[in-house]
């Protein structure tokens, strides 16, 4: 929203939360906004008080809106059918009814929330039933990667627009459409029905997670026969047909998308008989908690079959670099098996170390530290699982004598040095080498 009200000075964009603390910090006059994102900050002081809004006033934005774009969590439903895969509908459905009672014009709904689909469909029936005024329903999915948001939204490959195939569809797809046209070509403005737009996101997002998963699968592979996985990337990835993206080993995927949306791509698959490939997505989701297995069980045996009492520093906990994110962080699966090996933890970020206390608030004694240095004094082993720019030019000298020996470096993003730092007298590992 903060870039729609950046290309479109003419508009005024309202955003409405009922978290009030949340929008007291957009507001703040330090900028201190609640999320980090490189560049976002620049954005926001540049619209924010001109025609960029921050409210927890909801009925009056939603009444004098003519455009309504609704972002509301979908988290996976932990309960009852489709528990663990699902999307919980639970906050989409009551923004609805909220839109439906507080409306006193025709609007234009769009969905941003990644949904399974056909909930438009649902979403139309709960806004149209008697109502007083029209609802049009559309689905405009995000393709933003976070650490890279506001480029993405900049220069995006393409900005998706799905709506009814009839005169009034029509009509809202044109004013989105015209919306995005501020600074995006017409070209890479693709407009669908409202069907395949939903289908769309959750397929974009499964195919990348599957990527993920195939080349840790292969990382395992090379780690078994003395192949290198970045060699076999860069040579698989040279085939046209192929490419190079989402072909770099680690510890797995993370955030608050792929696991989320592979799972209900599963339910979905589920829900029309298609079983075997249900089962084939649901593979994605196993070989990507596999490799976080694999991390620990490595660290096992390489430090002589015992964990216990042995001090561990993670360098990084957000899922990855230029975020403060920590939803579904392959880090936080690794603290918590480390944790059942009674490992004495110390996890170091940058950015999300806020995060990281509230996400293993359930564990005793893990020790959060800011400064590297600090949290690797005494430690047997690093396990770097955020590929933070500046890790690789720590002084891993300095970082090295104040370990306990055998020091050992566990380079999950294959970032560093690993020559130096064999020279330097680490013992090193890394994925899929």
């Amino acid at each position: 929203m903060a870039v729609i009200a950046k290309m479109n000075p003419d508009r005024k964009v309202v955003v409405v939360d009922i978290n009030a603390e949340r929008v007291a910090a957009w507001n703040s006059d330090d900028y201190s906004l609640p999320i980090y994102e490189p560049g976002l900050v620049d954005v926001v002081k540049e619209a924010r008080g001109k025609n960029l809004f921050f409210s927890t006033d909801i009925e009056s934005a939603v009444r004098e809106c003519d455009i309504v774009f609704v972002g509301v969590n979908t988290p996976t439903k932990m309960f009852g059918r489709g528990a663990g895969r699902a999307s919980d509908l639970q906050y989409w459905e009551s923004t609805a009814r909220e839109i439906k009672r507080f409306a006193k014009s025709d609007k234009i709904i769009v969905e941003k929330s990644t949904l399974p689909v056909r909930t438009a469909a649902a979403m139309d029936a709960i806004l149209n039933d008697h109502a007083e005024h029209k609802f049009t329903v559309l689905s405009n999915p995000e393709f933003l990667a976070e650490g890279t948001a506001i480029k993405d939204l900049l220069e995006p490959d393409r900005v998706l627009v799905g709506g009814p195939q009839n005169a009034d569809g029509a009509t809202a797809i044109r004013e989105i459409v015209n919306v995005y046209a501020a600074w995006v070509p017409k070209a890479k403005i693709l407009t669908t029905n409202v069907w395949s737009a939903e289908l769309t996101k959750l397929a974009a997002n499964a195919l990348l997670a599957q990527r993920v998963s195939s080349i840790n699968a292969i990382a395992g592979l090379c780690e078994a026969t003395g192949a290198d996985v970045d060699e076999v990337a860069k040579v698989v990835g040279a085939d046209s047909r192929i490419g190079p993206k989402f072909l770099k080993a680690g510890p797995g995927f993370g955030g608050s998308c792929f696991k989320k949306d592979v799972l209900n791509l599963v339910y979905l698959c589920e829900t029309f008989g298609l079983h075997t490939a249900a089962e084939y997505w649901m593979g994605v989701i196993k070989m990507n908690e596999h490799q976080q297995e694999r991390i620990v069980s490595r660290l096992f045996r390489e430090m002589f079959n015992t964990l216990a009492n042995k001090k561990i520093a993670l360098f990084g906990f957000a899922f990855k670099a230029d975020t403060g994110d920590t939803r579904e962080t392959p880090a936080g699966t690794v603290a918590r098996l480390l944790h059942e090996e009674h490992v004495r933890i110390t996890v170091s970020d940058p950015k999300a170390l806020v995060n990281a206390r509230r996400d293993l608030s359930d564990l005793d004694g893990i020790m959060y530290e800011e400064d590297e240095y600090k949290a690797a004094d005494g430690a047997d082993a690093i396990v770097l699982m955020t590929d933070w720019r500046h890790y690789p030019s720590l002084d891993w000298q300095r970082i090295y004598k104040q370990m306990r020996k055998p020091a050992l470096v566990f380079d999950t993003r294959n970032c560093l040095d690993a020559a130096s730092l064999k020279d330097i007298g680490f013992k090193v590992l890394n994925i899929g080498k």
